[in-house]
Order: structure tokens, then sequence, then C-alpha cells
């Protein structure tokens, strides 16, 4: 399986909650660093159960996955019912179709406002 299909089963069996299918690929040892809140995943039963537990409420949009080689990045929005939407661009490391480590970017939308002085200077989104 190309490194980018797996990327977007993670994501589609995230979205269905289909735990045992997310487990089945990741690495047993995978790694996943979170550095917005400064945490590392260690293990698949470790991730997997960290995103089975997180509160329901929530849908997966993937809006686009680029890969090269067995690197690929993925950016998702986390649209949650009560928390608010969330987006994250994760870097994963994808070699024979299994997911070994990982480096996601979590953000809520409106979590780092555009200052005043930038606004001559953008167009908001």
């Amino acid at each position: 399986m190309e490194p980018s299909e797996t990327v977007r089963l993670l994501w589609d069996r995230m979205r269905q909650r289909d735990w045992a299918g997310v487990g089945e690929l990741l690495a047993d040892d995978v790694v996943v660093e979170w550095p917005v809140s400064g945490e590392r995943i260690l293990g698949r039963e470790n991730y997997v159960r960290i995103n089975a537990e997180y509160p329901e409420g929530w849908s997966i949009d993937v809006l686009r996955i680029v890969s090269s080689g067995d690197a690929v990045v993925s950016e998702v929005e986390v649209p949650h019912a009560s928390m608010g939407v969330h987006r994250v661009a994760s870097f994963w490391t994808v070699p024979h179709g299994v997911i070994i480590r990982g480096r996601e970017y979590w953000t809520e939308l409106g979590a780092d406002p555009s200052p005043a002085w930038r606004a001559p200077y953008v167009q908001r989104l």
C-alpha cells in the first residue's frame, strides 16, 4: 500500500471509530509527538486509546494529503459539537504501509488571533 493510502485509511478509520483498524496501520512501537501540548505518545495502544477516549461530538474532514517517498503530510479539520473547530497538520513516516512515526500540530481555530498591526498586510480567512 502506498504511504498516502495508509494515512487516508488512518483518518477514515478514525472517522468511523474503527479503533482496531486504526491499530492495524500503526507499528507496535509507533512514536507520535504533539509539540503544541508538549506530549509524546509511545506505542500503538496509547495512540489508539487517546483517540478512542476523546469526548464524542466530533467528525473529521481530510483537507489534503501530500506524500514523497515514506513521508506523508496531512491537513485535517476536526469540528466538535461543543469544543469548536480544530485543525491538525500531521507529518507521518510510513515505510511499507505502516506508520512508525508522527508529529502532529493541533490547534483550535482562533486560538492564535491575528495582531492588529498585521491588518494592513493580510486578508482575513
